[in-house]
């Protein structure tokens, strides 16, 4: 009886293992990924099976079900909020800038400020001065947030807004901050601040969604500033961890009617986590002092197509003698790879920052199976030397450039959601040049020898590597 049941248990596997791998083979988005998930499925199914119920789900449907359940009252709100921001929309002057507008389903804005912020303690003082600011609301979001020296800085400002009534709505993804204690969030919540996790597997119903994360950094103060980028909450991004010395990173801060799109998203995120309807402002203001165009790029699991690799793609078609990218994880998939070798085929100075050190060891390997053809089409490689290079960063031309949250790889492209300031101005294009050229300087470029001779254990590792990257 045991043996029966045994072997009937067996069998039972490997035919759910058959059925998924069907399924994995009619609904990965990429067919690297339903080859991994294939090959993994007939050859581990009593691994690669549970993995694939709770990790490989290609799209977010509980977030697409929530978003066409508050369609009406979002079309209501939005109508207003577009109907306000009418005066201050930009027509798209050539057909580059109307296809990132297709993809964000948001308009170019003009009117706008956007000011770098170089590094951390920038970003934070900035940060926290305007949380200072803040007279009606505050929204806040962010991937990972940690309980040390600087989350407890974050902590007071939030506590001392809410005191003087100021409403704080407070996101955070509940896989990036599962090390945040409770006590943390207690403290907030007896303040009146509206706390909650970001829950991919919200429900019963949705409980096979634990791959998706919400890797947004947003922060909007009133409707009429806001920051994003690739800052989150911990000592380490301010170069204070032993581990990666120095943080190189980049945040972004906007004033204007673009800010209303940033405020979009985290009303969109907001309601999937809690339920709720936030009441905000969605009355647009020009920024007095500069006409900055701004196109803010929201994307993730939950978009019909795939956003984010869509509009890297746009970019790199649309660049003509220039192209500068900044990625910490640098495991693009086909489209983007293929476009950016083009570029360089076609005369494009296209150079691409990484760290010198890894941060997450698969991604880093994974780059040494493609990096050999990348180079030998002309695309440049740097690694950056001084710490962790975190940045997102992109500039095109000396027209425009981007500032987000998106890495160049499967898990950006595909399972998180991410946002992007993409800034169609040559004046906020040649400070993003001066930057990344200060940057550059800071970098040695990657040979093809280097690659080439390492030894066959270190290539078959990275080949092995590379083919698991669609589904991390």
């Amino acid at each position: 009886m045991a043996s029966w049941l045994l072997g009937t248990g067996i069998m039972l596997i490997h035919l759910l293992g058959i059925v998924s791998a069907i399924m994995a083979l009619m609904s990965s988005r990429t067919s690297q990924g339903a080859i991994a998930w294939i090959i993994s499925l007939f050859t581990f199914p009593y691994v690669a099976l549970p993995a694939y119920w709770f990790f490989g789900r290609p799209r977010f449907y509980g977030y697409v079900m929530a978003r066409g359940e508050r369609d009406n009252v979002l079309r209501r709100v939005l109508a207003r909020y577009q109907e306000s921001a009418r005066p201050f929309l930009a027509p798209p002057v050539n057909s580059d800038i109307q296809a990132v507008e297709q993809l964000a389903m948001m308009p170019l804005t003009r009117g706008n400020n956007a000011t770098l912020l170089i590094d951390g303690e920038a970003t934070f003082t900035s940060l926290f001065e305007g949380i200072d600011r803040a007279e009606h609301y505050l929204l806040l979001q962010f991937f990972i947030v940690r309980d040390d020296a600087l989350g407890r800085r974050l902590h007071q400002h939030l506590l001392k807004a809410a005191r003087r009534g100021v409403r704080v709505y407070f996101l955070y993804d509940e896989v990036g901050s599962r090390k945040l204690n409770e006590g943390y969030l207690k403290e907030l919540a007896a303040e009146d601040i509206a706390v909650s996790p970001f829950r991919s597997s919200r429900g019963f119903k949705h409980r096979f969604q634990l791959n998706f994360r919400n890797h947004r950094k947003i922060a909007v103060i009133d409707g009429k500033q806001g920051w994003l980028g690739g800052f989150n909450v911990g000592v380490e991004y301010l170069g204070q961890h032993p581990r990666h010395g120095p943080w190189r990173d980049t945040h972004l801060m906007l004033e204007g009617p673009s800010v209303l799109g940033l405020q979009e998203a985290f009303w969109e995120d907001w309601h999937w986590a809690t339920g709720e309807v936030a009441s905000l402002n969605w009355q647009t203001e020009s920024h007095s002092d500069s006409d900055y165009h701004v196109v803010i790029v929201p994307s993730g699991p939950a978009d019909k197509q795939d956003t984010a690799s869509l509009l890297i793609q746009q970019l790199i078609h649309s660049a003509t003698h220039r192209l500068w990218v900044t990625s910490p994880y640098f495991v693009p998939d086909q489209g983007v790879q293929d476009a950016l070798r083009l570029a360089a085929m076609r005369g494009v100075d296209v150079r691409v920052m990484i760290p010198e050190r890894p941060d997450h060891l698969l991604v880093f390997l994974s780059a040494f199976s493609f990096l050999p053809d990348m180079l030998k089409a002309g695309v440049k490689i740097y690694r950056y030397l001084p710490g962790f290079l975190h940045q997102k960063v992109i500039l095109i031309d000396s027209e425009a450039a981007t500032v987000g949250t998106v890495n160049l790889d499967n898990r950006s492209f595909r399972l998180n959601f991410e946002i992007t300031a993409f800034i169609p101005t040559p004046a906020f294009a040649e400070q993003v040049h001066q930057m990344l050229e200060e940057d550059f300087a800071q970098c040695r470029r990657v040979t093809i020898d280097e690659i080439q001779q390492r030894p066959l254990w270190k290539k078959v590792v990275s080949r092995a590597a590379y083919l698991m990257s669609p589904i991390q």
